[in-house]
């Protein structure tokens, strides 16, 4: 598989998902730097990354939406290549609009930076066919703005087309309540465009991919990728 991180002034995570891809699939991606105008040739995947594009300013992810190489990522995108956005990345895909909804700041409008459980909604993607639908996996959060909201139309389609990702739930997958550590609407961590070829989500599979840092339950992602491409 064939892969580009984009790099954003402020991304902070790039390296984390190299590595983690590298591992997958055998190949070290390519880093994009956010001025280039075209995806490296035959990119299957384009990942954006955990950070803090351009400080934050404004909104999260508003200026690197608008930054020159996600005009090649909308394109990708239309002709079904795969999207991956992570934290910041997440928060760039709204605000490029290739998934609904906002991300606002957590509702106890602090940063929270822990473990964090979630549970797989679906294992029918290619991001999740290493997992199991409704497999409780334990991954990381660090964040001050993740709260998903979106009004209660777009609300409804997601959840009847079966496009939310990932759910905040507690060791035994139960949601709500103290599981939820932003307020995210119907507790979710993750969603998938309408044809399901972009994902993005708050928590960081990335760094759970070693257990000398905690655990591996975030290998299952890139595995997933990585055997998607094997087949193809």
């Amino acid at each position: 598989m064939q892969c580009a991180v984009v790099i954003f002034p402020g991304s902070n995570r790039e390296r984390d998902v190299a590595r983690a891809l590298g591992e997958a699939s055998g190949r070290a991606p390519h880093m994009v730097w956010h001025a280039e105008r075209a995806l490296p040739p035959n990119t299957d995947l384009v990942v954006l990354p955990g950070g803090f594009a351009h400080g934050d300013y404004l909104r999260c992810g508003a200026i690197a939406a608008r930054s020159p190489i996600m005009d090649a990522v909308h394109r990708h995108a239309e002709r079904g290549g795969l999207v991956l956005g992570i934290c910041n990345g997440f928060q760039v895909l709204v605000e490029s609009g290739l998934l609904p909804g906002v991300l606002m700041r957590n509702a106890n409008l602090r940063f929270v930076c822990r473990m964090q459980h979630l549970r797989v909604e679906r294992a029918d993607t290619p991001f999740t066919n290493r997992y199991r639908k409704r497999q409780v996996i334990k991954v990381c959060v660090a964040h001050g703005e993740g709260n998903y909201i979106a009004d209660a139309e777009t609300i409804a389609r997601l959840e009847s087309d079966g496009r939310v990702a990932f759910r905040y739930c507690d060791p035994n997958g139960e949601c709500g309540g103290a599981a939820n550590p932003n307020g995210s609407m119907n507790d979710i961590a993750g969603l998938y465009s309408q044809r399901l070829n972009v994902l993005g989500l708050m928590p960081h599979p990335e760094n759970l991919v070693d257990p000398l840092v905690g655990g591996t339950d975030g290998r299952g992602m890139f595995e997933s990728l990585a055997a998607l491409a094997a087949v193809a």
